[in-house]
């Protein structure tokens, strides 16, 4: 019951803080003005390389171990 009491306690000062506190905003400031106009796209020149990528397929044999798990309750 006390930590309660302290908990309302401090959330009734912290009401009281907060609602004591004013703030007046004397200049509601604006936003810049700013003009966009068009652009160009750099021209670039690419030679891409002349590359050969050889694809294959191979199959391997994976051996795995035999594992055997007992799953009854222990007595």
């Amino acid at each position: 019951m006390k930590i309660s009491r302290w908990i309302g306690v401090s959330m009734v000062a912290g009401a009281l803080v907060a609602g004591a506190c004013t703030a007046e905003v004397e200049d509601e400031g604006a936003l810049p003005d700013v003009e966009v106009q068009g652009g160009d796209m750099p021209n670039v020149d690419v030679d891409p390389a002349n590359v050969d990528i050889g694809v294959s397929s191979d199959t391997q044999t994976v051996v795995t171990p035999d594992v055997d798990v007992d799953v009854s309750a222990p007595k």
